[in-house]
């Protein structure tokens, strides 16, 4: 930055990565703004409201069908191997613009709570790319199979509301990656992909301290409402009609980013009501 020159709005380059279509410009554009921002170049001096966006920048595939669409494949056939991988790739790619969208989203918060979100978005930006060349290695791409829309749906429905962000998007969608991934590294051994697993083992170390940044501003805001958090965590689930964990849950994993032993023994039963 040339001398005398005042640092770029963090804010501007995070909205245009979170726009970027193309995947390969997005994971640039991530990569560059966290240097920039790491090295004082971007800044929060634009605290105006932050532009609707209903939808995030994505290629024109994969295509989006609803959940139950999507064709149940068997990991052992090629086809089957590549559609993991595939699905694994799509989280990763929603995953950064989860992260975007939490650094533009909201507004006159501490410095941290941006860092903390930039780095994240650069560790998924780094995960969708691993598990691309994975993905491609098997003579597939991302683009080649069909996907659902969830993460960011639910990204849409908690615009409003930090509190309620940081309950669902990395508490509860984000930490069902928990649970799920050692499941599919024994799937994934079983047919001897161990350099996919090499790279699920990066992904997991890497999501527990994502969970764990969802969980410190999670709590941070339900300190500033005077809320009690293990509760209000369980209001927002069936208000939102998110998700409940699937078993097994990833107890360690889980402890490391913050659940609670009293969450977890609620957590790992059935959910109340009976619906999944």
């Amino acid at each position: 930055m040339p001398s005398g020159q005042a640092p770029a709005s963090l804010f501007d380059a995070v909205r245009g990565a979170l726009l970027a279509c193309d995947s390969e410009e997005k994971c640039e554009r991530v990569h560059a703004l966290k240097a920039a921002f790491d090295g004082g170049r971007l800044c929060l001096g634009d605290a105006s409201p932050p532009e609707p966006i209903v939808d995030c920048g994505r290629p024109l595939r994969p295509e989006l069908v609803a959940p139950n669409k999507l064709r149940k494949r068997r990991p052992g056939s090629p086809d089957g191997h590549a559609a993991l991988l595939h699905a694994i790739a799509h989280i990763e790619f929603n995953a950064i613009n989860l992260a975007l969208d939490c650094a533009y989203r909201f507004r006159n918060l501490p410095e941290a709570f941006y860092r903390g979100w930039v780095d994240v978005a650069a560790e998924e930006a780094t995960h969708f790319l691993l598990v691309r060349e994975r993905l491609q290695a098997l003579g597939s791409d991302y683009g080649a199979f069909a996907a659902h829309n969830g993460l960011w749906e639910m990204t849409v429905q908690t615009a409003d509301d930090p509190l309620a962000r940081m309950a669902l998007v990395p508490r509860v969608l984000e930490a069902r990656g928990l649970d799920a991934t050692p499941p599919i590294m024994d799937k994934l051994r079983a047919i001897g992909d161990e350099a996919t697993c090499r790279v699920l083992d990066i992904i997991l170390r890497d999501e527990v301290g994502h969970v764990a940044l969802g969980d410190h501003w999670f709590r941070y805001f339900c300190r500033l409402e005077g809320l009690a958090p293990e509760a209000t965590y369980l209001n927002l689930i069936a208000q939102f009609n998110a998700p409940w964990p699937k078993p097994p849950l990833n107890l360690p994993a889980r402890r490391r980013a913050g659940f609670s032993e009293a969450e977890l023994v609620v957590l790992s039963a059935p959910r109340p009501g009976g619906r999944t």
